[in-house]
Protein backbone atom coordinates (compact mmCIF):
# COMPACT_ATOMS: atom_id res chain seq x y z
CA UNK A 1 0.00 0.00 0.00
CA UNK A 2 1.29 3.24 -0.97
CA UNK A 3 2.07 5.87 1.73
CA UNK A 4 2.45 9.40 1.35
CA UNK A 5 4.11 11.30 3.91
CA UNK A 6 2.84 14.95 4.79
CA UNK A 7 5.00 17.96 4.92
CA UNK A 8 5.22 20.24 7.20
CA UNK A 9 4.33 22.92 4.20
CA UNK A 10 1.61 21.20 3.21
CA UNK A 11 -0.43 20.78 6.68
CA UNK A 12 1.05 24.47 7.84
CA UNK A 13 -0.98 25.76 4.72
CA UNK A 14 -3.95 24.11 5.27
CA UNK A 15 -4.11 25.54 8.84
CA UNK A 16 -3.08 28.90 7.65
CA UNK A 17 -5.69 28.94 5.55
CA UNK A 18 -8.33 26.93 7.10
CA UNK A 19 -10.56 29.57 8.90
CA UNK A 20 -13.09 27.83 10.39
CA UNK A 21 -10.60 25.43 12.13
CA UNK A 22 -8.19 28.29 14.01
CA UNK A 23 -8.07 31.42 14.76
CA UNK A 24 -5.89 33.60 11.99
CA UNK A 25 -3.24 35.02 14.46
CA UNK A 26 -1.83 32.19 15.36
CA UNK A 27 -0.25 32.24 18.50
CA UNK A 28 3.39 30.08 19.03
CA UNK A 29 1.71 26.80 20.23
CA UNK A 30 -0.57 26.79 17.35
CA UNK A 31 2.16 26.71 15.33
CA UNK A 32 4.43 24.22 17.25
CA UNK A 33 0.91 21.63 17.20
CA UNK A 34 0.64 22.74 13.37
CA UNK A 35 4.46 21.42 12.95
CA UNK A 36 3.83 18.69 15.60
CA UNK A 37 1.32 17.13 12.72
CA UNK A 38 3.41 17.90 10.06
CA UNK A 39 6.22 15.65 11.39
CA UNK A 40 4.40 12.95 13.22
CA UNK A 41 1.63 11.70 10.72
CA UNK A 42 1.52 9.56 7.45
CA UNK A 43 -1.63 9.67 4.56
CA UNK A 44 -2.47 6.38 3.16
CA UNK A 45 -4.59 7.15 0.55
CA UNK A 46 -7.22 5.10 -1.21
CA UNK A 47 -7.96 1.73 0.48
CA UNK A 48 -10.62 -0.07 -1.09
CA UNK A 49 -12.43 -1.30 1.62
CA UNK A 50 -15.38 -2.52 -0.10
CA UNK A 51 -17.05 -3.01 -3.96
CA UNK A 52 -20.67 -2.44 -4.87
CA UNK A 53 -22.66 -1.53 -7.75
CA UNK A 54 -19.76 -1.90 -9.38
CA UNK A 55 -17.96 0.76 -7.38
CA UNK A 56 -14.83 0.73 -5.26
CA UNK A 57 -15.77 2.09 -1.77
CA UNK A 58 -12.40 3.94 -0.12
CA UNK A 59 -10.86 5.41 2.38
CA UNK A 60 -7.71 7.39 3.83
CA UNK A 61 -5.97 6.59 6.58
CA UNK A 62 -3.96 9.25 8.36
CA UNK A 63 -1.89 7.57 11.44
CA UNK A 64 0.98 8.76 13.23
CA UNK A 65 4.38 7.60 11.90
CA UNK A 66 6.01 4.77 14.34
CA UNK A 67 2.52 3.53 15.86
CA UNK A 68 3.65 0.79 17.38
CA UNK A 69 0.32 0.12 19.70
CA UNK A 70 -3.13 0.02 19.34
CA UNK A 71 -4.07 4.12 18.79
CA UNK A 72 -7.71 5.76 19.08
CA UNK A 73 -9.47 6.21 15.96
CA UNK A 74 -11.89 8.53 14.59
CA UNK A 75 -13.91 7.52 11.52
CA UNK A 76 -15.02 10.66 9.45
CA UNK A 77 -18.05 11.06 6.83
CA UNK A 78 -18.44 14.25 4.55
CA UNK A 79 -21.03 16.09 3.98
CA UNK A 80 -23.41 16.60 0.63
CA UNK A 81 -26.71 15.47 1.06
CA UNK A 82 -25.82 11.68 -0.14
CA UNK A 83 -25.98 13.55 -3.50
CA UNK A 84 -22.15 15.19 -3.59
CA UNK A 85 -18.90 15.72 -1.85
CA UNK A 86 -15.58 13.36 -1.35
CA UNK A 87 -13.77 12.37 1.75
CA UNK A 88 -10.79 14.70 0.20
CA UNK A 89 -12.99 18.02 0.42
CA UNK A 90 -12.89 17.02 4.21
CA UNK A 91 -9.48 17.07 4.95
CA UNK A 92 -8.93 20.21 6.72
CA UNK A 93 -11.91 19.39 9.07
CA UNK A 94 -9.80 15.91 10.08
CA UNK A 95 -6.80 18.61 11.60
CA UNK A 96 -8.43 18.76 15.11
CA UNK A 97 -7.91 15.36 15.79
CA UNK A 98 -4.63 14.87 14.07
CA UNK A 99 -3.44 17.46 16.65
CA UNK A 100 -4.85 15.20 19.30
CA UNK A 101 -3.01 12.16 17.73
CA UNK A 102 -5.89 10.05 16.89
CA UNK A 103 -5.83 8.09 13.62
CA UNK A 104 -7.71 9.12 11.31
CA UNK A 105 -10.25 7.06 8.84
CA UNK A 106 -11.88 9.24 6.01
CA UNK A 107 -14.41 7.32 4.64
CA UNK A 108 -16.20 8.06 0.76
CA UNK A 109 -19.40 6.06 0.64
CA UNK A 110 -21.50 5.34 -2.63
CA UNK A 111 -23.45 8.45 -3.25
CA UNK A 112 -27.09 8.78 -5.00
CA UNK A 113 -26.15 8.71 -8.68
CA UNK A 114 -24.28 5.18 -8.33
CA UNK A 115 -26.51 3.84 -5.40
CA UNK A 116 -30.15 4.30 -3.52
CA UNK A 117 -30.60 4.48 0.09
CA UNK A 118 -29.58 2.60 2.17
CA UNK A 119 -26.15 2.39 0.42
CA UNK A 120 -24.59 4.76 1.94
CA UNK A 121 -25.42 3.56 5.63
CA UNK A 122 -24.81 0.16 4.13
CA UNK A 123 -21.26 1.50 3.36
CA UNK A 124 -20.62 3.36 6.16
CA UNK A 125 -21.22 -0.13 8.48
CA UNK A 126 -18.83 -1.74 6.56
CA UNK A 127 -16.61 0.65 6.95
CA UNK A 128 -16.64 0.70 10.78
CA UNK A 129 -16.42 -3.44 9.81
CA UNK A 130 -13.47 -2.87 8.16
CA UNK A 131 -11.49 -1.13 10.58
CA UNK A 132 -12.48 -3.94 13.71
CA UNK A 133 -10.56 -6.72 10.59
CA UNK A 134 -7.81 -4.69 10.06
CA UNK A 135 -6.99 -3.53 13.50
CA UNK A 136 -3.81 -5.51 13.83
CA UNK A 137 -2.75 -4.08 11.01
CA UNK A 138 -2.89 -0.38 11.28
CA UNK A 139 -3.23 -0.42 15.10
CA UNK A 140 -6.74 0.66 15.35
CA UNK A 141 -7.92 0.57 18.89
CA UNK A 142 -11.29 -0.98 19.05
CA UNK A 143 -12.41 0.26 22.09
CA UNK A 144 -11.87 3.70 21.11
CA UNK A 145 -13.60 4.33 17.93
CA UNK A 146 -15.33 7.65 17.79
CA UNK A 147 -17.44 8.49 14.32
CA UNK A 148 -17.88 12.06 13.30
CA UNK A 149 -18.91 13.95 9.98
CA UNK A 150 -20.93 16.97 8.46
CA UNK A 151 -24.84 17.26 7.56
CA UNK A 152 -25.35 14.01 5.84
CA UNK A 153 -21.79 12.85 7.29
CA UNK A 154 -23.43 13.57 10.64
CA UNK A 155 -25.98 11.18 9.92
CA UNK A 156 -23.93 8.38 8.94
CA UNK A 157 -22.06 8.77 12.00
CA UNK A 158 -25.10 8.98 14.15
CA UNK A 159 -26.45 5.54 12.29
CA UNK A 160 -23.02 4.13 12.30
CA UNK A 161 -22.70 4.45 16.09
CA UNK A 162 -26.15 3.26 17.24
CA UNK A 163 -27.37 0.45 14.54
CA UNK A 164 -27.35 -3.03 15.98
CA UNK A 165 -26.23 -5.61 13.75
CA UNK A 166 -29.51 -6.73 14.30
CA UNK A 167 -31.07 -4.01 11.18
CA UNK A 168 -29.25 -5.87 8.27
CA UNK A 169 -27.57 -2.96 7.18
CA UNK A 170 -23.97 -4.84 7.54
CA UNK A 171 -25.14 -8.20 5.27
CA UNK A 172 -23.00 -7.39 2.43
CA UNK A 173 -19.84 -6.17 4.47
CA UNK A 174 -16.93 -8.15 3.32
CA UNK A 175 -15.75 -10.45 5.78
CA UNK A 176 -16.76 -13.99 7.47
CA UNK A 177 -20.41 -14.69 6.58
CA UNK A 178 -19.94 -18.27 8.16
CA UNK A 179 -21.12 -17.48 11.33
CA UNK A 180 -18.37 -18.96 13.03
CA UNK A 181 -15.41 -17.64 14.97
CA UNK A 182 -13.03 -15.35 12.54
CA UNK A 183 -9.21 -14.67 12.62
CA UNK A 184 -10.16 -12.02 10.58
CA UNK A 185 -12.29 -10.23 12.53
CA UNK A 186 -15.99 -9.78 13.86
CA UNK A 187 -18.66 -11.93 12.12
CA UNK A 188 -21.27 -9.67 10.04
CA UNK A 189 -24.18 -10.29 12.99
CA UNK A 190 -21.81 -9.46 15.57
CA UNK A 191 -22.03 -6.12 17.49
CA UNK A 192 -19.63 -3.39 17.05
CA UNK A 193 -19.30 -1.09 19.54
CA UNK A 194 -17.91 2.72 19.31
CA UNK A 195 -16.73 4.94 22.21
CA UNK A 196 -18.61 8.23 20.87
CA UNK A 197 -20.09 10.27 18.14
CA UNK A 198 -19.49 13.79 17.30
CA UNK A 199 -22.41 14.98 15.19
CA UNK A 200 -22.21 18.20 13.16
CA UNK A 201 -25.36 19.37 12.22
CA UNK A 202 -26.35 16.22 10.96
CA UNK A 203 -30.02 14.42 9.80
CA UNK A 204 -31.52 12.51 13.01
CA UNK A 205 -34.96 11.97 10.69
CA UNK A 206 -34.95 11.06 7.08
CA UNK A 207 -39.03 11.17 7.09
CA UNK A 208 -39.00 14.53 7.68
CA UNK A 209 -37.06 15.48 4.67
CA UNK A 210 -39.29 13.39 2.21
CA UNK A 211 -42.57 15.75 2.37
CA UNK A 212 -44.16 18.70 4.09
CA UNK A 213 -42.62 21.84 4.77
CA UNK A 214 -39.07 20.70 5.11
CA UNK A 215 -39.06 18.48 2.45
CA UNK A 216 -35.52 18.51 0.75
CA UNK A 217 -34.92 17.67 -3.13
CA UNK A 218 -31.98 16.09 -1.63
CA UNK A 219 -33.62 13.63 0.71
CA UNK A 220 -36.05 12.56 -1.61
CA UNK A 221 -33.69 12.13 -4.26
CA UNK A 222 -31.63 9.51 -2.17
CA UNK A 223 -34.92 7.78 -1.56
CA UNK A 224 -36.24 8.13 -5.21
CA UNK A 225 -38.90 6.16 -6.40
CA UNK A 226 -38.70 2.87 -3.79
CA UNK A 227 -42.17 1.88 -3.06
CA UNK A 228 -40.94 1.37 0.69
CA UNK A 229 -39.52 4.82 0.79
CA UNK A 230 -40.89 5.68 4.08
CA UNK A 231 -40.51 2.96 6.11
CA UNK A 232 -36.92 2.89 4.77
CA UNK A 233 -36.59 6.05 5.83
CA UNK A 234 -37.24 5.55 9.33
CA UNK A 235 -34.88 2.57 9.33
CA UNK A 236 -31.81 4.82 8.58
CA UNK A 237 -32.75 7.15 10.99
CA UNK A 238 -30.80 7.76 14.23
CA UNK A 239 -33.88 8.61 15.45
CA UNK A 240 -35.08 5.32 15.25
CA UNK A 241 -32.52 3.66 17.24
CA UNK A 242 -32.20 5.78 20.69
CA UNK A 243 -32.27 3.47 23.53
CA UNK A 244 -30.25 2.53 26.76
CA UNK A 245 -26.34 1.59 26.01
CA UNK A 246 -25.68 3.41 22.88
CA UNK A 247 -22.54 5.56 22.96
CA UNK A 248 -22.09 9.05 24.04
CA UNK A 249 -23.45 11.40 21.43
CA UNK A 250 -22.05 15.21 21.14
CA UNK A 251 -24.13 17.49 18.28
CA UNK A 252 -22.89 20.72 17.18
CA UNK A 253 -25.63 22.55 15.38
CA UNK A 254 -26.94 26.35 14.29
CA UNK A 255 -30.41 27.07 15.39
CA UNK A 256 -30.98 28.92 12.12
CA UNK A 257 -30.08 25.79 10.82
CA UNK A 258 -31.99 26.22 7.25
CA UNK A 259 -30.63 22.73 5.46
CA UNK A 260 -31.54 20.35 8.60
CA UNK A 261 -33.79 21.52 10.81
CA UNK A 262 -32.12 22.44 14.27
CA UNK A 263 -35.53 20.79 15.74
CA UNK A 264 -34.37 17.77 14.65
CA UNK A 265 -31.57 17.72 16.78
CA UNK A 266 -33.65 19.24 19.70
CA UNK A 267 -35.81 16.05 19.08
CA UNK A 268 -32.84 13.83 19.88
CA UNK A 269 -31.58 15.38 22.58
CA UNK A 270 -34.34 14.97 24.22
CA UNK A 271 -34.81 10.89 23.45
CA UNK A 272 -31.43 10.37 24.58
CA UNK A 273 -32.32 12.33 27.78
CA UNK A 274 -35.20 10.27 28.44
CA UNK A 275 -33.11 6.73 27.49
CA UNK A 276 -30.35 7.89 30.05
CA UNK A 277 -27.96 8.04 27.07
CA UNK A 278 -24.70 10.75 27.95
CA UNK A 279 -25.44 13.26 25.52
CA UNK A 280 -24.48 17.21 24.99
CA UNK A 281 -26.03 19.89 22.23
CA UNK A 282 -23.87 22.27 21.87
CA UNK A 283 -26.06 25.35 19.71
CA UNK A 284 -24.47 27.77 17.66
CA UNK A 285 -26.96 30.96 17.93
CA UNK A 286 -28.08 32.08 14.99
CA UNK A 287 -25.79 29.86 13.23
CA UNK A 288 -26.55 28.18 9.86
CA UNK A 289 -25.41 25.15 8.14
CA UNK A 290 -22.34 24.91 8.93
CA UNK A 291 -19.65 28.09 7.98
CA UNK A 292 -19.63 28.93 11.24
CA UNK A 293 -16.69 31.75 12.89
CA UNK A 294 -13.59 31.15 14.10
CA UNK A 295 -15.25 32.09 17.60
CA UNK A 296 -17.96 29.30 17.01
CA UNK A 297 -15.72 26.79 15.87
CA UNK A 298 -13.56 27.08 19.09
CA UNK A 299 -16.55 26.70 21.15
CA UNK A 300 -17.77 23.64 19.22
CA UNK A 301 -14.36 22.08 19.69
CA UNK A 302 -13.66 23.27 23.57
CA UNK A 303 -16.76 21.28 23.84
CA UNK A 304 -15.96 18.62 22.13
CA UNK A 305 -12.79 18.03 23.72
CA UNK A 306 -14.30 18.13 27.18
CA UNK A 307 -16.73 15.67 26.31
CA UNK A 308 -14.28 13.16 24.98
CA UNK A 309 -12.39 13.73 27.70
CA UNK A 310 -15.33 13.06 30.43
CA UNK A 311 -15.80 9.73 28.78
CA UNK A 312 -12.26 8.25 28.63
CA UNK A 313 -11.04 9.66 25.78
CA UNK A 314 -7.51 11.27 25.36
CA UNK A 315 -7.78 14.71 23.95
CA UNK A 316 -4.08 14.99 23.10
CA UNK A 317 -1.13 13.21 22.55
CA UNK A 318 0.43 12.24 26.25
CA UNK A 319 -2.81 11.22 26.99
CA UNK A 320 -3.61 8.49 23.94
CA UNK A 321 -1.58 5.43 25.15
CA UNK A 322 -3.52 5.49 28.21
CA UNK A 323 -6.31 2.40 28.01
CA UNK A 324 -9.84 3.31 27.73
CA UNK A 325 -10.48 0.91 31.09
CA UNK A 326 -8.00 3.03 32.63
CA UNK A 327 -9.08 6.28 31.68
CA UNK A 328 -12.85 5.72 33.20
Amino acid sequence: MKRLWLSTLTVLSLIVFSAPLCVRAQSADSIRDSVHVADSYQLIPNITYRTASNWDAKLDVYQPRGLKAPNPTIMFFHGGGWTNGTKEASALSLLPYLQMGWTVVNVEYRMTNVALAPAAVEDARCALRWIYRNAAQYNFDTSRIITSGQSAGGHLALITGVLPASAGFDNTCPGDRAGGASTNGPTNTDELKVAAIVDWYGIADVNELLSGANQRSWAVAWLGALPNREELAKQVSPLTYVRAGIPPIISVHGDADPVVPYTQKQRLHQALAKAGVPHELVTIPNGKHGGFTDEENLKAYAAIRTFLSQHGLPTSTSERATPLSAGR
